[in-house]
Formats: structure tokens, C-alpha cells, sequence
């Protein structure tokens, strides 16, 4: 049986546990949130929206003790109204820090020994204190990271060239955040190198593009979801199956002592190892500055 469970069920969670009811990804799936109204709410919903379909899922109200047997632990309990006065990711850190210290000692509790993987902002910061709180190995312990920057990635560059976005290759790498960038010397088109079809001028409004993705789908409705929850989705489908992806998820990098998005090879067992990219000189400084500012954020609740 494959079984997921999700803690925090507001737009990304609810949306995240519909896109695996719709793949049948999972055949039971737990749920868990602070606001009981909202969790028998959408427990409901989720059950309506799979009466035509011949794969039934079972859902089950959150109970710590069913995460001993889960495989895979979605975390995205958070407060996205944090950024509607700050723009910044950071400005939801002292608010996720505290859920994740109301969570991780449950989590640890439970006996749960499958994959955790967190969405809950700023990613980075986040998923390193999940798992330092937990417990928990570090392969086994993953955040979303620039996944979903990769696809608004390759959202920029399929519009700006009419082309479909599944011809191109590359990854946004770094902190799921302002500091995040494209490494544009791996990025290709059926096999060429982008930097062989556009200038740098180009590029650099294409990497701006990307990066302000997340903000205009959040400046209209107020929250972001259905991009997130596909990629939860495709990286879930991984964790519970028996193939392997190359995947840019945020994971623990030893040499730089903190986790951060870069692509790595994903299976049931978690993070198996890293994917080689060779980065330009300029894209190992724009590495440093992003490995900076992921520490600095951590920092701040090292140090309360």
C-alpha cells in the first residue's frame, strides 16, 4: 500500500492531496491540520471529487499514529498571508519555524521512518530544521527546493520561443527565493546550448522571469498552488515507486554544510546522489552568494 500523509491542508496541501488522488499516486492518505473545520472540510471535498473514479482512495483524518507505517511525509504547514506586506520568503521564517518546532517532536514521537518531504517556506531553512529536529537521515529528509523554479523556468523560455517546454533542459538552482538563479550553461534545446541561441541580455530578463513566476500568480489570487503541487506530485510518484529521477530538490550539500536546491538523483530510498553540472565561474559566484544568504537566514534561529 502507498501511503502519504500531509500536514497542513490550505491551498498547497489540499491541492497537493487532489493532484495525488487524480495520478493515483497513493491508495491511502492522511491529513493532517490545526484548523479542524478546514480538515473535515476538505477530507469531504476530496472524497466527493473521487466519486467517478475507479481507483478509491482512502483518507483518513490526521492520527499521529498512523505516520509509523507512512512512506512519505508531505510538510507544508505555513501562513502564506505572512507575505502579503513583504515580498520576501524570509518573512514567513519566524512564523514556519515555530510550526515546525510544534510538529517535529510529533513527527519524531510517531515512530515515522518513510521520506519527509517540504514544501513549507523558506524551503531551505525549513527542510535543514525539520531534519535536524527529527532526526531523521538526511537523505530522507527533502525539500521541494528549485523544482518548481525550474518549471517557471521553463515556462519563461517555451513562451519566449514558442516551443514546448518539454524540449528543454536545465535547472534554477540554489535558495527556493529571491537569490535563486538559472544555471544557463546547463540549459539546452533539443540538445543545444541555450547560450548558442540567445544573448545574455536575453537571459537575464528570461532569469528574471522565472524568478518573479511565483509572484504573479501570488499577487492575483493570494497564494500559488497548483504549479507546487505538480512537482510535489512527480517527486512523491518517485519516493513510492521503484524508478529514479533527476530532480533539482533542495538537499543537505556536505560542502557547504546546509541544504539548498541543486539536481540530485531521487528513488524510493530518498536522495542517492548528486547530478554533476559544470558551472561557469560567474554561476559559482551567484552559488557562494545564494549559499550566503541560506545560511544567514539559518542562522537567525540558531542564534534565538
Amino acid at each position: 500500500m502507498r501511503k502519504v500523509a500531509i500536514i497542513g491542508v490550505g491551498h498547497v496541501g489540499s491541492t497537493t492531496a487532489y493532484t495525488l488522488i487524480l495520478k493515483n499516486i497513493v491508495d491511502e492518505l492522511v491529513l493532517f491540520d490545526s484548523n479542524e473545520a478546514i480538515l473535515e472540510a476538505e477530507l469531504n471535498d476530496l472524497m466527493d471529487g473521487q466519486m467517478e473514479q475507479e481507483q478509491q482512495v482512502r483518507l483518513i483524518e490526521g492520527n499521529l499514529t498512523e505516520l509509523a507505517d507512512t512512506d512519505v511525509l508531505i510538510f507544508c504547514a505555513g501562513e502564506i498571508s505572512m507575505l502579503e506586506r513583504n515580498s520576501d520568503r524570509f518573512a514567513e521564517l519566524n512564523r514556519t519555524k515555530t510550526i515546525v518546532e510544534e510538529w517535529a517532536p510529533k513527527i519524531k514521537a510517531s515512530g515515522f521512518n518513510g521520506i519527509l518531504l517540504s514544501i513549507t517556506n523558506p524551503c531551505d531553512v525549513i527542510t535543514q530544521y525539520l531534519q535536524e529536529l527529527t532526526g531523521l537521515p538526511r537523505q530522507r529528509v527533502l525539500g521541494t527546493g528549485t523544482s518548481l523554479d525550474t518549471g517557471r523556468m521553463k515556462h519563461a523560455v517555451s513562451t519566449y520561443l514558442n516551443i514546448h517546454p518539454s524540449t528543454i533542459e536545465g535547472y534554477v538552482i540554489g535558495e527556493h527565493g529571491e537569490s535563486q538563479f538559472v544555471a544557463w550553461s546547463s540549459v539546452k534545446i533539443n540538445q543545444q546550448p541555450i547560450t548558442e541561441c540567445l544573448t545574455p541580455d536575453e537571459l537575464e530578463k528570461l532569469n528574471d522571469a522565472a524568478r518573479r513566476g511565483g509572484w504573479i500568480t501570488f499577487t492575483g489570487k493570494g497564494y500559488t498552488s497548483f504549479g507546487i503541487a505538480t512537482q510535489t506530485a512527480r517527486i512523491v510518484e518517485v519516493l513510492l515507486g521503484d524508478q529514479t529521477l533527476v530532480v533539482p530538490i533542495s538537499y543537505y550539500q556536505e560542502s557547504d554544510n546546509c541544504y539548498a536546491g541543486f539536481p540530485a538523483k531521487i528513488s524510493r530510498d530518498g536522495f542517492i546522489e548528486p547530478f554533476p553540472l559544470m558551472l561557469s565561474d560567474s554561476e559559482q559566484l551567484k552559488w557562494q552568494q545564494t549559499i550566503q544568504r541560506i545560511h544567514a537566514m539559518y542562522a537567525t534561529i540558531a542564534h534565538d
